[in-house]
């Protein structure tokens, strides 16, 4: 039974003394270290259930409430002689702090094994399916489809950490009518040796597409001659299907180059992800599953599905002349999910908030076909990047390539360095690309970001390299310790291997920088289930830059190697290393050893 548990279950002992049963228990962390490891407000909630304030009337107040509980604990419950070093109430609140000699032993065991910095579920049967980043196949890898990608990535690894089987898809637009108008700029406009030859043949693409639209508003004829292409490319013209292969390698030698440079991948189909083109086969299935159940019905322009009572507006599923949708070809992914993962699976698409009506109704629609229960279809929304004064849009031309930002990223991190007489040039590029990262995960991922340079490429304060600097000095520290009288402690890279005479530390011993920081380490597991719960990488964010901040400010105030108090100081520099490297990892932003 893990800590949280125990104290729990004391606490349902106590409240069962004075005649409480069956509350529900919360435990969390304050937010202030000064008011202990664990709080809850059962005081509070017992007083706010009348069937429970019944019981309790010669009390006045949660307030008295919580003072009585505390004074059964202490006089019934052992485990604040190990474990718990104190019990208090404030106010309505029973505050527990955890005794420093159970936090020291704590950190101990993670040091040895550093598998138990993150207390994982002992079983976990849940399969979930994550599917981000999906770029547009011949369309801009643009600064819109970082934050799609490095929130998923984040949000997968969170999952995996907390021991889920994550299943990670980049569900490519690689189908739909787009793919007629560009046939046909290409047919009318395009050379395709040019577009083979060039630097960037994604560029060449974007380009006849903008041509495209510019052309389309002086000829709305334009737009009928593109969907006649699609029609094509649906029926199987071989002309249409030669050149929508050619343009999918073209994009794809464009996409292996930048999600190598982001260091993100996928598992699903060969690494690829089933891009929507991959469905094309398997609409039919269910376009003849919503007929069965009488859900699609004909409209003059369209077929589509209309929701009981007007709960949302009717989702279009196939236009007149037969071609298909993303609803289509959506409902054949998950069709498809559902028979390969299993009845429990559950999805996630992190996908632009611009898109959350269509989810809903989406996610509606697979609940009427009895596909899944609520919980299994999620929508992790991010906001756009836009200009301050106009949306990003490839028709108009007008957004900012995810290639030339890295190389941005890159210069200004070398800039950094000029500035800081630090020596980075080996590992600019990672830093600029954790800079980048850092800046867009550290925020609640719903927000709209106004494109500014300075902004998006922060790199000072709450940013990347501060975060990477941090880390840089913990390994610092740990190289340069070779032996100590007390006892022998190497860095072999951030671990620290203690002696096995462990119990001569004495971290009942330490001072007030020194246990701030040992109970803010001990924090991290439970910070990690909380963002994996609530999906929300910025928590780790929070975390690790607060962590940083204690960690500089114990380490000016008090010396390590040398100390009275050296193996205490080097465990919580080796921990401190390692929680950071660790947290940086879920978000996918690589720790250099020296910066």
């Amino acid at each position: 039974m893990d800590i949280k548990a125990q104290i729990k279950d004391k606490l349902r002992k106590a409240l069962l003394d004075l005649g409480i049963e069956g509350l529900e228990i919360e435990l969390e962390q304050p937010k202030q270290l000064s008011f202990g490891d664990y709080t809850t407000n059962a005081a509070m909630k017992a007083f706010a259930t009348p069937n429970l304030k019944s019981k309790i009337l010669n009390l006045k107040s949660p307030k008295e409430l919580a003072k009585r509980i505390v004074e059964i604990f202490n006089s019934k419950f052992v485990i604040h002689d190990s474990i718990v070093g104190k019990v208090e109430a404030v106010g309505g609140f029973i505050n527990f702090h955890l005794s420093a000699n159970y936090l020291g032993t704590w950190l101990e065991e993670v040091l040895r094994d550093n598998e138990k910095l993150v207390n994982k579920p002992k079983s976990s049967s849940n399969k979930i399916v994550v599917e981000y980043s999906s770029p547009n196949i011949a369309k801009p890898f643009t600064i819109g489809h970082l934050r799609s990608t490095i929130i998923g990535d984040a949000v997968a690894n969170l999952l995996e950490v907390t021991g889920r089987k994550v299943y990670r898809d980049n569900h490519i637009g690689d189908w739909g009518s787009q793919f007629g108008k560009l046939t046909y700029a290409i047919k009318t406009w395009g050379n395709e040796e040019e577009i083979e030859k060039a630097e960037n043949p994604v560029k060449e693409l974007v380009n006849l597409y903008i041509k495209f639209h510019e052309e389309a508003e002086k000829n709305p004829k334009l737009e009928d001659y593109g969907r006649e292409w699609f029609k094509k490319l649906e029926d199987g013209d071989l002309e249409a299907r030669r050149l929508w292969q050619k343009c999918i390698d073209w994009s794809w030698m464009e996409f292996n180059n930048l999600y190598s440079e982001l260091n993100v991948k996928f598992t699903e189909n060969n690494g690829r992800g089933y891009g929507e083109s991959f469905f094309e086969d398997k609409m039919k299935q269910v376009i003849e599953e919503l007929r069965e159940k009488d859900l699609l019905k004909e409209d003059q322009e369209a077929f589509l599905i209309y929701f009981k009572n007007d709960k949302l507006p009717p989702l279009m599923i196939l236009k007149t002349d037969g071609t298909t949708l993303y609803a289509t070809r959506d409902l054949a992914t998950d069709k498809f999910r559902l028979e390969k993962y299993g009845k429990d699976i559950k999805i996630i698409n992190e996908v632009g908030a611009e898109q959350s009506l269509y989810f809903q109704q989406l996610f509606e629609l697979e609940k009427m076909l009895g596909w899944f229960n609520a919980g299994q279809r999620v929508h992790v929304r991010h906001g756009l990047y836009r200009f301050k004064d106009q949306k990003m849009s490839t028709r108009k031309g007008n957004v900012i390539w995810l290639e030339d930002l890295l190389n941005e990223a890159e210069k200004r991190a070398l800039s950094l360095s000029k500035q800081d007489s630090i020596s980075i040039s080996q590992n600019a590029r990672r830093i600029g690309i954790g800079a980048l990262k850092w800046n867009d995960l550290k925020r609640n991922s719903i927000q709209d970001i106004i494109f500014d340079w300075e902004d998006i490429l922060n790199m000072q304060g709450d940013s990347g390299p501060y975060m990477q600097y941090t880390y840089a000095r913990t390994h610092s520290v740990l190289a340069k310790v070779k032996s100590s009288s007390n006892a022998k402690a190497t860095a072999d890279k951030e671990k620290l291997k203690v002696k096995s005479s462990i119990q001569d530390l004495k971290f009942d011993e330490l001072e007030k920088e020194e246990i701030h920081l040992l109970r803010y380490l001990y924090r991290y597991s439970d910070v990690v289930t909380q963002a994996a719960d609530s999906l929300s990488p910025n928590i780790i964010c929070n975390y690790l830059f607060n962590l940083a901040q204690r960690f500089n400010l114990f380490y000016q105030k008090h010396k390590v190697i040398g100390s009275d108090n050296e193996d205490q100081r080097l465990a919580l520099v080796s921990l401190t290393g390692i929680t950071i490297k660790h947290g940086l990892g879920i978000l996918n932003i690589e720790v250099p050893e020296k910066v």
